[in-house]
């Protein structure tokens, strides 16, 4: 297709690396801020040391860096479940079911959909694992596939993830004390009495709203893929056999010890004994928090995995995901210093107030999350860089927090269709390029906007 060689070229020509985009961000929001926010009675020279000093504050925030580690950790955790032997089986049990591209496009899409919305690491590498065994069971069968439609189902996880219990802007919020602590400093007073300590997963992640949305997605991408795959031209397929939850027992006392199953289920029994004895009582009021969910795969990744061998061995596979996050996470923090700092955050949100209305502001930060996305390919990031924009701009409009923070959702996720960066993982196992995949997925964020947007005009 002429218009996604189009889109691939012009990411390949003029969209630099995450990390260059990050740091080029970091140096327009010194410009801007140094232009828009200036008091008049202050020099430039000691204007600008005062914004390089608020963007260095950022960057150390400590609550912002603990957040950076739990999403590293929901990242690498959601791997290494899916490399467990378990897990393992459970794909090439589901592959049986794929004989052809139509119904292999479906199960894929659809199974990969509702993995990624109890966790997007897992999801991401589940969908990109499932694609490849179809694939080598179409080859091992000698059935026809299209392999790029079925690569593509692989990556749909990664348009209903933020809008799930992984999320990174509604585990945040559902965090006591969260949004405030962002807000701190930003908002005036009347501003700040009216942001709630935390809103749990009734009202965003488990609402009836965000789930009717939800199902309406599965539905319509999944469908949308089946005829993708009932009119799909076949492709040649040529892969070695992908190796998934091999262990080499130990021969030394030291070594019997690592891959000692009865050591690892002990403790990740433990684990799991002392998270229901902790989480509980969270678990019924719908507190889901990131420290809930990483201690809960924890221990269930290492009970899966049955060796500390084996589990160590999936996270060193599972590490390289993070490199992202590990780097880029503190600019974008240092970022968020700078219009904090400096008031950027009101003057934004008041443009946003002066164009919107109740209903439109919405759809207009569903637009822009998607934009925004483009630039800064984490949820997490992007929470932290626009999610003060969203929050002051809905409170002073009088629009329910839960449906403006779940636009902004909803927006981040749905362009990952059309951005490359969480893809590279899917692409790596794979062995699949962007462009051939592009097309398919492009198709199911035009499917995925539509019932958002609906979605969020209705609700």
């Amino acid at each position: 297709m002429k218009v996604t060689q189009v889109i691939e070229n012009v990411f390949k020509k003029y969209l630099p690396s995450p990390f260059t985009i990050a740091i080029l961000l970091t140096l327009i929001t010194i410009f801007l801020a140094l232009i828009l926010t200036k008091p008049i009675s202050t020099s430039t020279f000691e204007y600008s040391l005062s914004i390089v000093r608020f963007w260095e504050k950022g960057i150390w925030t400590n609550g912002l860096l603990v957040f950076a580690y739990q999403m590293m950790l929901i990242l690498v955790l959601g791997h290494v479940l899916v490399l467990s032997t378990p897990v393992s089986n459970l794909i090439l049990k589901v592959t049986k079911y794929c004989t052809n591209t139509a119904t292999s496009a479906a199960i894929v899409s659809c199974s990969t959909m509702f993995i990624a919305f109890f966790n997007w690491g897992l999801g991401l590498i589940f969908g990109a694992l499932l694609a490849r065994k179809v694939a080598e069971h179409a080859q091992k069968n000698n059935f026809k596939l299209n392999y790029p439609i079925i690569g593509a189902a692989g990556y749909v996880g990664l348009m209903v993830w933020h809008g799930g219990i992984s999320g990174s802007a509604p585990i945040k919020i559902n965090e006591s004390g969260h949004i405030k602590s962002i807000m701190q400093s930003i908002s005036s007073d009347e501003i700040l009495v009216q942001i709630p300590n935390l809103i749990d997963y009734s009202q965003t992640v488990f609402s009836w709203w965000n789930l009717v949305i939800f199902f309406m997605v599965v539905i319509a991408v999944t469908t949308t893929f089946y005829f993708l795959g009932k009119r799909a031209t076949p492709t040649k397929i040529n892969l070695p056999e992908y190796g998934m939850g091999k262990e080499d027992k130990g021969t030394t006392q030291a070594e019997k010890l690592d891959s000692s199953s009865l050591l690892a289920y002990a403790f990740g029994i433990l684990i799991l004994i002392t998270f229901f004895y902790r989480y509980f009582e969270d678990i019924k009021s719908l507190k889901i928090t990131p420290n809930l969910i990483n201690f809960f795969m924890l221990g269930l990744g290492i009970v899966l995995h049955g060796s500390f061998k084996k589990f160590t061995s999936a996270v060193t596979e599972s590490i390289s995901d993070v490199s992202g996050i590990l780097i880029q996470f503190p600019l974008y923090f240092g970022i968020m210093g700078i219009m904090k700092s400096t008031g950027m955050v009101t003057l934004i949100s008041d443009f946003f107030v002066s164009i919107s209305t109740t209903t439109t502001l919405p759809i207009f930060t569903f637009f822009s999350a998607g934009i925004v996305n483009v630039f800064v390919p984490s949820g997490g990031g992007q929470w932290v860089v626009q999610g003060p924009i969203v929050v002051e701009s809905a409170l002073k409009l009088g629009v329910p927090l839960p449906k403006a923070i779940m636009a902004l959702a909803y927006g981040d996720q749905i362009t990952n269709m059309l951005q490359p960066f969480w893809a590279l993982p899917l692409l790596g196992i794979t062995k699949l390029k962007a462009k051939e995949i592009l097309p398919y997925t492009l198709i199911a964020m035009v499917v995925g906007s539509l019932v958002y947007l609906i979605g969020l005009v209705v609700f």
